[in-house]
């Protein structure tokens, strides 16, 4: 089983990645923020699922990948409301 769940932690892990990899794209065709937001957003959540993989450590209230998500979605909330300032 433990197998299993280090397959799954590391596609989740991929996923995210290829994720901000998708909005780098986006970002180097717009120069638009947000989507460099979202893609430095995407490369957090995958370090955050990359440490807990890593760590053993399953008990995400517990450990530094709490810290690290609670960053990425700051980045998120933050870029989401420059973006409304702006055109306001």
């Amino acid at each position: 089983m433990t197998l299993l769940i280090y397959f799954l932690s590391g596609a989740v892990t991929l996923g995210f990645f290829a994720a901000g990899l998708f909005f780098l794209r986006f970002w180097r065709r717009t120069r638009d923020t947000l989507f460099l937001a979202f893609s430095l957003a995407f490369g957090l959540l995958g370090l955050a699922q990359a440490v807990i993989a890593m760590t053993n450590v399953y008990f995400e209230d517990r450990s530094v990948a709490y810290l690290i998500r609670l960053a990425a979605f700051a980045v998120i909330i933050v870029a989401i409301g420059r973006k409304n300032r702006k055109v306001m």
